[in-house]
């Protein structure tokens, strides 16, 4: 009888306030070079991603502005909160974030950290800043929707 693997999908850190500034088109989940500590701290969920952007550099993407706190029993070994890592992701999809961001008004932006497989994954997401009025209308629908299923629910 074959083993069946576990697989956790539960979500580390999440971006909550990117869909209401961006509106999200294409997404890339991206495995991510950690070291020793930084690996032990985002399981521990000490990952912060709500200031984070993605930049294509020589060829690799890089993830930016992402503070993974420092581990609690790690020693002189222990990594910067704030460094730059380095993204796993296939050759083409690389050069779609690359031409993607090459727009003006376009960036990609990290929206979920999660384990799969015992590695940290993160879903990256391209997405276009929304003006004022487009978020309003985002706030619009949402309540409507709300009291829509308020109604069906009694």
């Amino acid at each position: 009888m074959a083993k069946k693997h576990k697989t956790t999908s539960s979500y580390l850190a999440t971006n909550n306030k990117v869909r209401y500034n961006y509106a999200i088109g294409e997404t890339f989940d991206a495995g991510m070079e950690l070291t020793g500590t930084e690996i032990k701290s985002v399981r521990a969920g000490q990952i912060t991603i709500a200031d984070g952007f993605v930049q294509v550099r020589n060829g690799e993407a890089w993830l930016d502005n992402v503070n993974i706190a420092p581990f609690a029993q790690g020693n002189q070994f222990n990594h910067e909160p704030l460094r730059s890592r380095r993204l796993l992701l296939h050759k083409r999809e690389i050069q779609a974030i690359e031409k993607a961001t090459a727009n003006a008004g376009v960036t990609a932006i990290p929206l979920k950290v999660y384990i799969k497989h015992g590695f940290a994954k993160i879903l990256i997401g391209i997405g276009t800043g929304k003006r004022q009025y487009d978020k309003r209308e985002t706030i619009k629908k949402r309540d409507q929707e709300r009291d829509l299923r308020r109604k069906f629910k009694r």
